[in-house]
C-alpha cells in the first residue's frame, strides 16, 4: 500500500474493481491532446466548486505533520497564481470520497492512496482523464516507469501521482554490517541468501528482521512479500495478469512464488523468532532488535517509510546508523530491476475549472514538494526533481534506487478487490505463515475472488 501507516489504521479500506485497472493499451490515446485544454466534451461529469472563483478545494488521507508540509509546499504557487487551495484531511478518505462524489459534493481534486476508487469513479465518468488538462508525453517522460499505469482505465489514464513510496528496500544497522564484511551491493535474491543471508547464519545469528503483526491488518507484510517476488521472477506483464485476475490467483506461478516467499518468512534459521516471532513482531518494530548489540538480525526489507519507526537515535543519525539497497533481481527471472511502491495519485473532479486545472499542473509535476521534502518523509514520482532538496543521503540513496529502476509497480493488494486485497489475501497469508501450504493459501484466495 502506498502510505503503510494509514493501511495499518485502515484495515479493510481498499476500493478496487479488478477489471477496472490495467486495461485496454499501454500509451496515451489522445497523444498531443493535454496541456489543459479540457473543456466539457466527453460525457465527463462535473463536480467541485464554480469554475474561475480563485478557490481549489483538495480532499486528501494525510493530515498531522504531512498536510503541514503539503500546504507548505503550496504556498508560493498560492501567492504567484491567486488561487486559493483548501485542502481537507480525512483519515477514512476511502468512504468520505465515496459519498461526496455519488452527492454531488465532490472536491475539485481527490488525492487517492490507492487507484481502486480512482478507477471506480473512473468507470462512472466522474474524474476526467489527465490527456485533457495535462501534457501526457512529458508527464511519462519525467515520471518513474510504469507509475502511470496504476491511473489506467480503458487505455486512458485518469490519475497522476503526487507523492511517491518505494517498497523495494533491504535495510541494515551499518557499522555492524559492514564491519562483518557483508555484501552491500548483492546482484540477485540467490547471491542475497547464499552469500549473505547463509553467512550470518552460520554466525548463530538469524538473518532476517521480519514482523507481520498489525491488529486487524495483520498479514499486508506477507502480502508485499508475494508481490515483489511476483514482479522479479516473472516481470510486470505476468504481475498485471496477476493483480487484474487475468490469470487466477492460484496459477502455478503465484504458488511458486509464495515457496520463494517462505525461505525468509518461514525459515526459523532465517528469521528472527520463527513463524511465532514474524505474526507476533508488530510491523514497526522489525528492526529494531537490529540495532541491538550485537545484532540480533541484520535484515530489513521494507518501504522508505519503516525509518519513521526506528529509535529515536537511530533517526537522528540516520546515515550513519542505517545502510541500504535495493532488494535485488531473481535470477533466470525479470532481466530489469523492478520497483514494488505506491503513491498518493491526483485526480480531477472539476474538469472545466481553469483554476482546478492549475493546481494539478503544479501538484503532479516536478516542481512540487521541496519543502515536504526537506522537512522528511516525502519522495518525489518524478526522475527529474531536484534531489538536493532531500534531508540526508540515506533518502537521496532511496530516490536514486527508484529514478534507476526499470519499472515500478503498484503494490498488488492496492489493485485487487476488496474482498481479496485488504482481505483474503491478508487472512491467508496468516494461516500461510502459521503452516498452510502455498497450494493451498492460493486455492483459497482464488475461490474468494469476486464472481463479477
Amino acid at each position: 500500500m502506498s502510505g503503510i501507516p494509514r493501511r495499518a489504521l485502515r484495515a479493510g479500506g481498499v476500493v478496487a474493481a479488478a477489471a477496472l485497472v490495467l486495461t485496454g493499451c499501454l500509451q496515451n490515446p489522445n497523444a498531443g491532446a493535454g496541456g489543459g485544454g479540457g473543456g466539457a466534451g466527453g460525457g465527463f461529469i462535473v463536480g467541485g466548486t464554480a469554475p474561475n472563483d480563485k478557490v481549489v478545494t483538495i480532499l486528501g488521507a494525510f493530515g498531522g505533520d504531512e498536510e503541514k508540509n503539503f500546504n507548505a509546499s503550496l504556498a508560493d504557487f498560492e501567492k504567484t497564481t491567486g488561487i486559493k487551495i483548501q485542502y481537507t484531511s480525512d483519515q477514512d478518505f476511502t468512504t468520505t470520497i465515496k459519498q461526496k462524489v455519488n452527492s454531488g459534493d465532490a472536491p475539485d481534486i481527490g488525492l487517492f492512496p490507492q487507484p481502486g476508487g480512482m478507477l471506480e469513479f473512473a468507470s462512472q465518468k466522474k474524474v476526467w482523464p489527465i490527456d485533457t488538462y495535462l501534457d501526457y508525453d512529458k508527464l511519462q517522460g519525467t515520471l518513474l516507469p510504469g507509475f502511470l499505469d496504476a491511473g489506467r482505465y480503458k487505455g486512458r489514464v485518469y490519475g497522476a501521482p503526487m507523492r511517491n513510496a518505494v517498497k523495494s528496500i533491504v535495510w541494515y544497522p551499518k557499522a555492524a554490517y559492514e564491519k562483518a564484511g557483508y555484501s552491500t551491493s548483492p546482484t540477485s535474491i540467490q547471491d542475497l541468501q547464499k552469500n549473505v543471508a547463509d553467512k550470518i547464519a552460520a554466525t548463530g545469528v538469524t538473518p532476517w528482521c521480519i514482523g507481520w503483526e498489525s491488529a486487524q491488518a495483520t498479514g499486508w507484510v506477507g502480502t508485499d512479500w508475494v508481490e515483489e517476488l511476483m514482479l522479479r521472477m516473472y516481470g510486470p506483464t505476468v504481475y498485471d495478469d496477476w493483480t487484474s485476475h487475468r490469470i487466477p490467483f492460484n496459477d502455478p506461478r503465484v504458488v511458486k512464488a509464495l515457496d520463494e516467499a517462505a525461505k525468509f518468512n518461514k525459515d526459523p534459521k532465517m528469521v528472527l523468532g520463527g513463524t511465532k516471532g514474524v505474526l507476533n513482531t508488530a510491523f514497526a518494530d522489525a528492526m529494531t532488535p537490529a540495532f541491538s548489540n550485537p545484532p540480533k538480525c541484520y535484515l530489513h526489507r521494507q518501504g522508505n517509510f519503516a525509518t519513521t519507526f526506528y529509535p529515536k537515535n537511530v533517526q537522528a543519525d540516520l546515515d550513519n546508523q542505517v545502510g541500504i539497497y535495493v532488494f535485488p533481481k531473481f535470477e533466470g527471472g525479470y532481466d530489469g530491476q523492478a520497483i514494488l511502491g505506491g503513491g498518493d495519485l491526483a485526480a480531477l473532479f472539476n474538469g472545466t475549472d481553469p483554476d482546478a486545472q492549475k493546481v494539478m499542473q503544479f501538484l503532479t509535476s516536478d516542481k512540487f514538494g521541496g519543502p515536504w521534502a526537506k522537512a522528511g518523509g516525502w519522495l518525489s514520482p518524478h526522475k527529474t526533481f531536484d534531489t538536493s532538496n532531500y534531508p540526508n543521503e540515506t533518502t537521496k540513496k532511496i530516490a536514486e534506487i527508484a529514478n534507476k529502476a526499470s519499472v515500478l509497480r503498484f503494490d498488488g493488494s492496492d489493485l485487487m478487490p476488496k474482498a481479496v486485497g485488504s482481505g483474503t489475501f491478508w487472512t491467508e497469508m496468516v494461516k500461510w505463515e502459521n503452516g498452510q501450504s502455498s497450494q493451498q493459501t492460493a486455492d483459497n484466495i482464488e475461490a474468494s475472488w469476486p464472481k463479477s
